[in-house]
């Protein structure tokens, strides 16, 4: 496609058109460059304790040592990493770098089958693992090939007197560890005790060496891990740098609030470039607990925040959300999901800093574009970053003129290798170097991007195209709706009519308010036919709403 008009657009915004990829040899060069500039300011705090870079490094050389000395890994071998946002999970990754491991990001609140099929799928050889979550691999791990398993409790990287007095609470207090049996399994306390006592040989790999199996849904079919190499995650950290700088972000000591779980990729990249950059990131284990999160943030003067559209709605829609200080914030992304124009008002009306939304996929390390400090375009996903070429196509694969739909077809050093032993899926999506994401997508006359729908979600009402997205968006609008998601149904008639499913604040909304809202704001075949209301939607861990469960009414995935 004529690719002038994100060039134009690059220049207006000051986005540099091509980045350097390749001037850090591997991911622990890029950790330690952070590290070495920034050695004595806090780089992460949880739950009340904070650890600094140094800390950071000295912890993730025990834990690499360890794994060297005390355990049959080699370099190449497969770690599964299954934590919510405690200050073990960069510990953990780092170390498993430095050792020369491959990463397998593991939900928490996965169930028995998905961490069957993730560690046999991966050929996992290790876990480390929470406490808290620790019963369902239990369960399982018998079946699989993982060996090595490193437990650990909420606070044990805290002081002893803390550690001991918060993992008790956790576990017999409040009675948040269920019975599990790991006969096998180490202290990840005893693990650091004795790796300090051991001697490193830091792994030297290769960019084109495979750092991250991250699990996806992908663009078609079943849970896959998409391989993303030591090459694909520092290109795209790299290429995402200039937008970070472009929102007022201080250089070095930036107060970051992380809800988003650095297990799945989104929050994993901010991570990447906030290490680099002398951030101090707030992790947040539990993002629905919007009391402790809202906690963290009176607590903590932040300069950036990270969430998704039901996360931001969720947090509006708490009374003491207006009572946060946010006269430093510079920076709020969004990802994850589409960010509906409501939320976004909402967001920048209360707190005075814009939501600046991206687009990526797993299998684009993620980031393919974002809105910049220097231009935000509400309705779109921003400009293509860096040494990305985007292409829009039709159903017969031709390219569409601007201001045209079709599929977004992306090539760049952060699409992925392919997915993990599964060369028919790969060459499914993989073409000639293209990735075709499944995604609906339009190029503005102004070089922006936007992201109409996933190919798979539309629902074709009498032959004409619905998007749920749009539906969602009006929906969104009305002041009594907090979340909505806008599902096909079969019709005799029609082929497919549009459902719609809300969660209301006002118990008193009817049916036909919302329906008569939405003829008010949509043409008549995109209006709903039905609306259902419910208490809450279906949402992945990281609160993207999954339409395929939200007929069954389930309300967690």
């Amino acid at each position: 496609m004529d690719f002038s008009l994100i060039q134009t657009l690059r220049q207006k915004l000051d986005v540099p058109e091509a980045i350097d990829c390749e001037q850090y040899p591997n991911l622990v060069s890029f950790y330690k460059s952070g590290i070495d500039r920034y050695r004595d300011q806090p780089a992460y705090s949880c739950l009340g304790h904070t650890i600094t870079y140094n800390e950071l490094d000295d912890l993730s050389d025990a834990f690499a040592a360890y794994l060297q000395h005390n355990t049959p890994l080699e370099a190449g071998d497969k770690i599964a990493i299954q934590l919510p946002n405690i200050l073990q999970q960069p510990v953990a990754v780092l170390g498993a770098f430095k050792a020369g491991l491959v990463v397998v990001n593991t939900n928490p609140l996965y169930t028995e089958r998905e961490l069957k099929h993730q560690f046999n799928d991966s050929e996992a050889k290790a876990l480390v693992i929470l406490a808290n979550v620790a019963d369902k691999a239990s369960s399982i791990i018998a079946e699989t090939g993982v060996e090595t398993v490193i437990l650990t409790e909420l606070a044990d990287l805290h002081s002893p007197v803390k550690s001991t007095v918060l993992n008790f609470a956790v576990k017999y207090i409040k009675k948040m560890v269920p019975e599990f049996s790991l006969p096998q399994a180490v202290s990840f306390k005893q693990v650091i005790k004795q790796g300090k006592g051991l001697s490193l040989k830091t792994s030297e790999n290769a960019l084109s060496d495979l750092a991250v199996l991250q699990y996806t849904g992908g663009t078609t079919g079943a849970s896959k891990g998409a391989m993303l190499s030591h090459a694909n995650l520092l290109a795209n950290a790299l290429q995402s740098s200039p937008f970070f700088h472009s929102y007022g972000m201080p250089d070095n000591g930036a107060i970051v609030v992380q809800p988003l779980p650095l297990y799945h990729i989104f929050a994993f990249i901010v991570g990447l470039i906030c290490l680099n950059t002398g951030a101090h990131t707030i992790l947040i284990p539990n993002p629905r607990d919007l009391p402790s999160l809202l906690k963290e943030m009176k607590k903590n003067k932040m300069d950036g925040f990270c969430g998704l559209n039901t996360l931001f709605a969720g947090l509006l829609n708490h009374k003491d959300f207006s009572t946060v200080d946010f006269s430093s914030l510079q920076m709020t992304l969004s990802g994850g999901m589409a960010l509906t124009s409501d939320v976004a008002k909402k967001w920048t009306s209360v707190t005075g800093c814009d939501v600046y939304e991206g687009y990526g996929l797993t299998e684009t390390s993620p980031v393919v574009a974002v809105n910049t400090g220097k231009g935000n375009c509400l309705g779109s996903v921003g400009v293509v970053l860096p040494n990305t070429v985007i292409d829009i196509r039709d159903d017969e694969g031709k390219t569409v003129e601007p201001g045209d739909s079709g599929e977004l077809c992306v090539k760049g050093p952060q699409v992925m290798q392919g997915y993990w032993q599964n060369a028919e899926a790969t060459e499914q999506v993989l073409k000639d170097g293209w990735l075709e994401t499944g995604d609906i997508a339009t190029l503005t006359e102004e070089g922006y991007l936007k992201i109409v729908d996933r190919k798979k979600d539309v629902i074709i009402v009498s032959g004409f195209n619905v998007f749920p997205n749009e539906v969602e968006d009006v929906a969104t609008s009305h002041p009594d709706i907090i979340e909505a998601a806008a599902i096909g149904e079969k019709d005799p008639a029609c082929g497919e009519v549009v459902h719609l499913y809300v969660v209301s604040k006002d118990k008193n909304l009817t049916e036909q308010a919302v329906i008569q809202y939405c003829r008010e704001n949509l043409t008549g075949y995109k209006v709903p036919k039905k609306v259902v209301f419910r208490d809450e939607l279906p949402k992945t861990n990281v609160g993207k709403v999954l339409r395929r469960l939200v007929k069954e009414g389930i309300e967690t995935a």
